[in-house]
């Protein structure tokens, strides 16, 4: 399923799409390190890339981790199944694989080019999959505390948030998820709650620094214009409620799938709303499960009342007494918390029709019904999402800059570019990973005509400058080392300033200027290096706990297989 909707990605080229941008190449900046005025909302993603792209091409590494969140969220809803309702057997475990690919909310996330957001998604049936009990019949009896504390169960619950945590938002949801599960850990819950705390800190640390030491959420606190902008949306048919329950509801309308855009909808909600309702009555009564739907109930209700006047409202006073928690505006992104819970309902329905429908056949139609009613997510929703190949100047320009790495500012103005080559959906602009310097982005962004303002105040500056006429020595004093016009730059003068480059696709600008790096490199690289270890080390406790646990398992049947015998 996951090769159906990414095969496309599998061709050359690179991923450039809307906030998706992957190059052969990007560098650990300020910026990638997230010392910069903008929100730190893009680590540690950019170091994770920065390097894996020291040997391996960027586009390959963000194409491959993409594939990677989808198959880890079929996998997981697969395991979580297997391990919560074992009776559901292989149809129950099907039925949730196809929820947890196959959906609105998968198809409207890769359009807005939001990979590493996936990543995280695919990780959240493994976290909850730490705390589950390994039912051992279909009463629902548990085989032990839901949490042991040991080496393996640990080291798993540190790696699925670390990995889960490439991006801030990716990792709040995998702490929702721990924590929800936490506080059905009976007399453990508080050790199990301290454990995914301390786990979430420690994979929260590189974004948390560079709030502290750059400020970059201080200066999100005038996020009024994108709070209405990034509310949840309804679909044709449905309401906010019906949107987001059926997992749509993205706020941009232009990066939904082409059926969610018409009254066949209500097909497509139909029916997995019905697939999950069948299966809920029975899920309810499996202690296990319950903290999931709870979350579940709590992902479409609170984005749903967050659309709303007062809702709007509520959201734009927290984010002005609390700039860091801006983070928050896209309602429509929590909805991923009720995956888990869907899958696992849609395999408990398979277990309510059983003495009806045989289980096969249950999955079976369920799967085709589920595919058909979202038939465009196929082929990288309907061809929308595939490589493209960057003209060759935008390699010679990179070498030009990176030969002497200093800031560099950009026009046009937006942070949204349309590129001929790259189709007709905007993309970010893709400069500040091509280079070793740091590009001055204002971060603002055009929707449906109405610009939202970012945080970059400085780029801002400095753009004014240029379109004001600005020389070399000024911008060379205001620590301007480079100025690169993309594209045709409609509305912008001609620069006077000496050209190192220039094609038809990209002018750069030689102004001489540099600016001190920031003081706060070294403190930032180690937060993310403790990111990299978290994530390295949990990887290892899992694997040698999966190791004892099937030489205990084995060493276990050689002790029973004799008794057996003497009875």
């Amino acid at each position: 399923m996951t090769l159906g909707v990414t095969a496309p990605l599998l061709a050359p080229g690179h991923l450039l799409l809307r906030d998706a941008v992957s190059t052969p190449r990007s560098y650990l900046t300020d910026g990638a390190l997230g010392l910069t005025q903008a929100a730190p909302r893009a680590l540690p993603q950019d170091f994770a890339v920065a390097l894996a792209s020291t040997v391996v091409d960027g586009g390959v590494v963000v194409k491959a981790l993409l594939m990677l969140g989808l198959w880890l969220a079929g996998w997981g809803a697969a395991r979580l199944v297997a391990t919560v309702l074992p009776d559901a057997g292989t149809a129950g475990q099907c039925v949730a694989v196809t929820i947890a690919i196959w959906n609105p909310y998968v198809a409207e996330r890769l359009l807005q080019g939001h990979w590493s957001l996936l990543v995280g998604y695919g990780c959240l049936p493994w976290v909850a999959l730490c705390f589950a009990p390994k039912l051992h019949s279909s009463s629902g009896s548990a085989s032990g505390p839901l949490l042991e504390c040991n080496f393996g169960r640990v080291g798993a619950l540190l790696f699925w948030i670390a990995l889960a945590g490439l991006t801030p938002t990716g990792l709040m949801l995998a702490a929702t998820i721990a924590l929800a599960c936490s506080m059905a850990a009976g007399r453990s819950r508080w050790r199990c709650a301290g454990l995914s705390l301390a786990a979430s800190m420690i994979a929260a640390l590189p974004w948390l620094v560079a709030s502290a030491v750059g400020g970059g959420w201080a200066a999100a606190a005038d996020q009024q214009p994108g709070v209405a902008a990034f509310a949840a949306r309804a679909e044709p048919g449905l309401a906010t409620l019906g949107s987001l329950a059926s997992l749509g509801g993205i706020w941009n309308a232009e990066a939904v799938p082409a059926s969610r855009t018409t009254l066949f909808a209500l097909a497509s909600a139909g029916v997995l709303l019905a697939i999950v309702a069948a299966g809920v009555p029975l899920l309810i009564r499996r202690r296990t499960a319950l903290p999931l739907l709870v979350v579940a109930a709590a992902a479409v209700v609170i984005p749903t009342l967050m659309a709303t006047g007062p809702g709007l409202a509520a959201v734009d006073a927290v984010i002005g007494a609390v700039p860091g928690l801006g983070v928050i505006r896209d309602g429509q992104k929590w909805v991923a918390l009720a995956m888990p819970a869907y899958a696992l309902a849609g395999a408990a329905a398979v277990i309510a029709l059983r003495p009806r429908v045989p289980a096969a056949a249950t999955a079976a139609v369920f799967a085709a019904a589920l595919v058909a009613t979202l038939p465009d997510l196929a082929w990288g929703v309907g061809g929308r999402v595939n490589p493209v190949q960057y003209p060759a100047g935008w390699s010679a320009a990179a070498a030009v800059i990176n030969a002497d790495p200093a800031p560099v500012a950009v026009l046009p103005v937006d942070s949204m570019r349309h590129f001929s080559w790259a189709g007709e959906v905007p993309v970010l602009d893709p400069l500040p990973r091509w280079v070793r310097a740091d590009v001055l982005s204002t971060g603002d962004l055009t929707i449906a005509g109405r610009t939202v303002p970012g945080e970059g105040t400085r780029a801002r500056e400095v753009q004014q400058m240029l379109i004001s006429g600005a020389d070399a020595d000024q911008l060379a004093a205001a620590g301007v080392g480079w100025v690169v016009v993309e594209g045709t730059a409609d509305g912008t003068p001609e620069l006077r300033l000496p050209v190192a480059y220039r094609d038809d696709d990209l002018t750069v600008y030689a102004v001489g200027g540099d600016a001190a790096g920031s003081p706060h490199r070294t403190v930032l690289l180690a937060a993310h290096t403790v990111w990299l270890a978290a994530l390295g080390a949990g990887l290892i406790a899992m694997l040698v706990g999966l190791l004892r646990s099937r030489h205990a398992h084995r060493r276990q049947q050689d002790v029973d297989g004799p008794e057996r015998g003497d009875q």
